[in-house]
């Protein structure tokens, strides 16, 4: 078997890997490993923009970091640990400069300052954005400045197991497709930045390559994941594809309308309307349609979003790409006619349980981006955070390594690798051998369980079922197989075994949401309609048993200086 060396590994290619990458590969060699070619990551999918308090719109004059922060914690429903968002909103006006000096081509205003839109649940217009194509922008940047760098990237390998032996990680077992070879990597600090977890759910709008294997495989590695049973669900995803029609649209003063014609946000978040955080506004969507006040289509039952009053000019200089995918996907041109849209699963609140700093509690593993709970999102994210999170921490990220590696003996095992490796190489020939089971079926099967059961709306009748139907997919996948015995360029293959991660990942989003008997953030128990702060203002934390039921415990939230109130919008 093949065997590797490299100071740090980083695995995944959007905006946390590379902006560590960026951090590290001057002083350490570094590799970067990406199940597709960095620059299709799902970081160029984010559309709408990455909050900083610039204070650059003439209506943000007085905006601050603290603010920020603020309205980051409120929008969290004060389960982010809060000295974890009041770093990442201080860092937020220096990152945006720094990509704006590598060359990312924001959005102006007349003044030549980067350009402010406001966005959901903030106090201010902080939103910077490139039209709406902000996470394209800033990950071709990004990509520009690694390559520039000399990074070491390895494009279409798919990490499949992590190497950790006494509480310390030693590098990973990694399938390069291309040449169909497992090969061996060993590493004195390992980061994970793999994303998030969208495919285990049927509607969503996350890439097909958003699995959530990253969290895991970690999870099955023995590290903690927390919050994993807050799962963030956009209000506007175009009905039949689920692609994401941004935030942005709502921020440059998109209208959301139901079958009466009535702007309906009006009886849900009076003074915000439209852009109230995200939990909010599904919710919304969603009990106009359970109520009958939405349109019918072959694709689904939807509401509206309203464009056409902001005018072509507009639309063409704000939202080119919202109008292509609208025109390319359903045939519809917003300039004319309202978009049909309906909420999806989009992000992941939870990950992989790490400190302000991306560590983890093992020795060597790090984590950032979507794929790890630092926590700056707690029960809900505000949209412009995301693209943000990816790149301070991603930079923490660097510096964290850096001290790691300066002041830690730290020495790398090649046998425990390769024995994570032959592992993997045995789960591959029993998968080659033919289960009479498709990969492609229990997926779907899981993905509409989640949908059904562990959705917007959640009751402990309904998550019940979705543990027990979770649980006979795991029997079944017992017997899953694949068609070819090609180990060259086979999807199916690297698609069978991440399918056993994300039944893990499933059901620990399942079994969280059945234990936590409050409704906060975008977790909405109908049998539990009411925060409880008294009880439940914690962390879950769920690690992996023999039983194959997680067995979770809890952690209190950092508090500072922003004491929980009643969140009115």
């Amino acid at each position: 078997m093949i065997t590797r060396e490299h100071d740090v590994i980083i695995v995944g290619g959007g905006l946390a890997g590379l902006r560590a990458a960026v951090g590290l590969c001057e002083k350490y060699d570094v590799a970067l490993i990406s199940k597709v070619h960095p620059l299709r990551s799902h970081s160029i999918a984010a559309q709408g923009g990455i909050n900083a308090a610039l204070g650059n719109n003439p209506d943000s004059a007085d905006d601050s970091w603290e603010k920020h922060a603020f309205d980051t914690i409120k929008g969290s429903d004060y389960l982010a640990d809060q000295d974890a968002v009041e770093i990442m909103c201080r860092e937020a006006t220096g990152i945006v400069y720094e990509m704006e000096h590598w060359g990312c081509p924001f959005s102006r205003f007349s003044d030549g300052s980067i350009a402010q839109r406001p966005f959901g649940g903030a106090g201010y217009p902080r939103t910077c954005y490139s039209a709406d194509l902000t996470g394209h922008v800033l990950l071709n940047t990004l990509f520009e400045k690694a390559a520039s760098l000399g990074v070491k990237i390895y494009p279409e390998w798919h990490v499949l197991a992590l190497a950790i032996h006494e509480n310390t990680c030693h590098g990973v077992a990694a399938f390069d497709l291309m040449n169909g070879e497992l090969v061996s990597l060993v590493a004195k600090a390992t980061l994970f930045a793999t994303g998030g977890y969208g495919r285990v759910y049927f509607y969503s709008t996350n890439a097909l390559i958003n699995t959530g294997s990253g969290i895991g495989m970690a999870y099955k590695a023995g590290v903690p994941l927390k919050d994993m049973e807050f799962v963030q669900f956009h209000p506007t995803g175009l009905i039949g594809t689920n692609i994401l029609m941004t935030e942005a649209c709502r921020g440059e003063g998109g209208y959301l309308i139901n079958a009466k014609g009535e702007r309906f946000m009006e009886k849900y978040a009076p003074k915000a309307m439209e852009l109230a955080p995200r939990d909010i506004v599904s919710r919304s969507i969603q009990t106009e349609i359970d109520e009958g006040r939405c349109l019918e289509h072959p694709l689904g039952n939807y509401i509206r979003l309203d464009l056409m009053h902001l005018g072509e000019k507009k639309i063409l200089e704000k939202l080119p790409g919202i109008r292509k995918i609208c025109i390319d996907f359903i045939g519809i041109d917003p300039v004319a006619e309202p978009i049909p849209i309906m909420p999806c699963q989009h992000y992941s609140m939870g990950g992989i349980d790490t400190d302000a700093a991306t560590a983890t509690e093992v020795q060597g593993f790090f984590a950032a981006g979507e794929c790890a709970c630092v926590s700056v999102h707690g029960g809900n994210r505000l949209g412009g955070n995301s693209l943000l999170e990816t790149i301070v921490f991603g930079k923490i990220a660097a510096a964290s390594i850096d001290t790691y590696l300066s002041v830690t003996a730290s020495t790398r095992d090649k046998d425990i690798c390769l024995s994570t490796a032959r592992a993997v190489e045995i789960k591959i020939e029993g998968l080659l051998a033919g289960g009479h089971e498709k990969t492609f079926q229990l997926h779907g099967e899981l993905a509409k369980t989640m949908s059904t059961y562990v959705g917007i709306f959640r009751e402990q009748g309904d998550v019940k079922k979705a543990m027990e139907e979770i649980e006979a997919l795991k029997k079944r996948y017992r017997n899953v197989g694949v068609s070819s015995p090609s180990l060259t360029m086979n999807y199916e293959l690297m698609n069978a075994i991440e399918l056993g991660y994300m039944f893990d990942v499933a059901h620990s989003i399942a079994y969280g949401a059945l234990l936590r008997e409050e409704s906060r953030g975008a977790h909405s128990r109908t049998d539990f309609p009411k925060r409880d702060d008294e009880k439940w203002l914690k962390h879950s934390i769920a690690r992996v048993t023999g039983t194959g039921v997680p067995d979770i415990s809890y952690r209190d939230v950092t508090v500072t200086r922003y004491k929980p109130m009643e969140r009115t919008y």
